[in-house]
């Protein structure tokens, strides 16, 4: 390994060790080792990999702090791979010079407002693990073009901008695991203008990445923010799984964020093109947003296994959404001033399985919306779901049409009854079927109130008072 210290770098915290980590850069073996010490630099250390050959950046278990004192990253990889990950599409020097660079095991600090982490641009097989990044802008920042890349355990903490942005950039082959992502001002996980496939987002703990503790004004950001609203923009082949996903409420805000703007003439989403979709939302404990789950113009996601609780507006808003897939999952609230609720709007291709609401208040939601909310939609299917205690319905429907109910409980389990009904259904629609379910009464003496165009066909349901 290269020590910095040989090569002239004191550690100290004061004197500007830029020009000995550059020295280290260009006549080391390729490691450039950082021991115990806070360094001080001044610009980036940019490594150009097909010049300098495989490196990678070592701190001594932790116990080193770089502190970016000028703009810009505090180390940014440039590589020269323009192809994919096939084996057959690599050029020899990207395999001999460039394979698997990296920074672990040390913390990086920024002294400059416009200081950031850790940039890669052109990369293959970069690997960020054991660092602790904080005050940066952005904690780690992926542009242009990059494959194979794993971020894993690491505190990237209280940042101005990202904890992970990946920004304009085309990427396959992406791990994000075992992570801390917290308190960073414009949010966890972003993905901006790019083109990516195969991004596992995987035990990790992302809350609070917002404006609340910058003390700034607020912008409308998430946990987890996937914006394909940009011209060549795609994200498909997605799994966020076994993750603690929560914040503080904040304006515009939400845990999960998904993004499109294309739609068809009626409002849906289309399937044609590169929709947001293929992917996988399971088995995370999502809560306390204004909206926990918002997607817009997603085309085939399964929200499953999912705790979702405490939303300062929706739990699940769909919007110009199809063929989306929710299942056994809980919607609850711990504290009665938020609410449990999902709406779905303008879309089709709809279900929900297996799922249970319940308000748990007297009052009902803040927003006054009831538990399921559907408008404009169709094929819409709800099986073995229960819905309890909603004010001031259960399930509240306008202008659909294949809407398919069956198997679910919408009850009201007060001891003084709120619901006015558990089924309200207005506006004109077809072809819809209330089956085989267990509906209770509501304050006007009926379990249902629907509208004689809503064209709504209602067998052998149980109605309890």
């Amino acid at each position: 390994m290269a020590n910095v210290r040989h090569f002239g770098a004191k550690g100290d915290g004061t004197t500007d060790d830029t020009q000995a980590v550059e020295h280290t850069l260009a006549q080391g073996d390729g490691l450039l080792y950082f021991p115990r010490g806070d360094y001080r630099i001044t610009r980036p250390i940019t490594i150009e990999l097909d010049k300098a050959g495989r490196t990678s950046v070592e701190g001594e278990r932790g116990t080193a702090k770089v502190v970016m004192a000028g703009e810009g990253p505090a180390f940014h990889f440039i590589g020269t791979h323009a192809a994919t990950a096939d084996p057959l599409g690599f050029k020899p020097n990207v395999w001999s010079r460039q394979r698997m660079p990296g920074v672990s095991n040390i913390e990086i600090e920024g002294g400059n407002g416009s200081a950031d982490g850790v940039r890669l641009e052109g990369t293959m097989q970069a690997i960020i693990e054991n660092v602790a990044i904080r005050q940066c802008r952005h904690g780690v920042h992926l542009h242009k073009r990059n494959r194979n890349v794993i971020i894993a355990n690491n505190q990237i903490y209280y940042n101005t901008g990202v904890g992970v942005y990946i920004d304009a950039c085309n990427l396959h082959q992406i791990n994000i695991t075992g992570n801390h992502i917290s308190y960073n001002r414009l949010g966890g996980v972003r993905l901006d203008k790019s083109e990516v496939r195969n991004l596992q987002i995987t035990g990790n703990d992302i809350e609070y990445n917002n404006h609340r503790v910058h003390k700034t004004d607020p912008e409308p950001t998430a946990e987890i923010y996937i914006d394909v609203t940009a011209d060549g923009a795609s994200v498909n082949e997605i799994t966020v799984a076994s993750n603690t996903i929560q914040a503080t409420e904040s304006p515009g805000g939400a845990n999960i964020r998904i993004v499109d703007n294309v739609t068809d003439e009626r409002g849906y989403v289309t399937s044609a093109g590169r929709r947001p979709g293929l992917w996988t939302i399971t088995g995370n404990v999502i809560g306390s947003q204004e909206n926990n789950v918002y997607l817009t113009g997603c085309y085939g996601v399964v929200l499953s296994g999912n705790t979702i609780y405490s939303c300062g507006n929706r739990n699940v808003l769909l919007e110009n959404c199809g063929q989306v897939n929710v299942g056994t999952c809980n919607f609850r609230r711990h504290t009665g001033q938020y609410g449990v609720g999902v709406r779905v709007t303008n879309s089709s291709d709809i279900t929900f399985n297996g799922c249970q609401f319940r308000d748990e208040t007297d009052e009902g939601q803040k927003s006054g919306a009831s538990l399921f909310e559907l408008a404009n939609c169709e094929r819409v299917t709800l099986t073995g779901c229960q819905l309890t205690d909603g004010v001031p319905y259960g399930l509240d429907a306008s202008l659909v049409s294949q809407l398919n109910m069956t198997g679910c409980t919408v009850v009201d389990t007060r001891r003084q009854r709120v619901m006015k009904s558990a089924v309200r259904i207005i506006g004109k629609g077809q072809d819809n079927l209330l089956a085989n379910n267990t509906i209770g009464l509501g304050t006007t003496g009926q379990a249902w109130d629907i509208a004689h165009n809503a064209n709504v066909t209602a067998r052998d349901n149980l109605t309890v008072k």
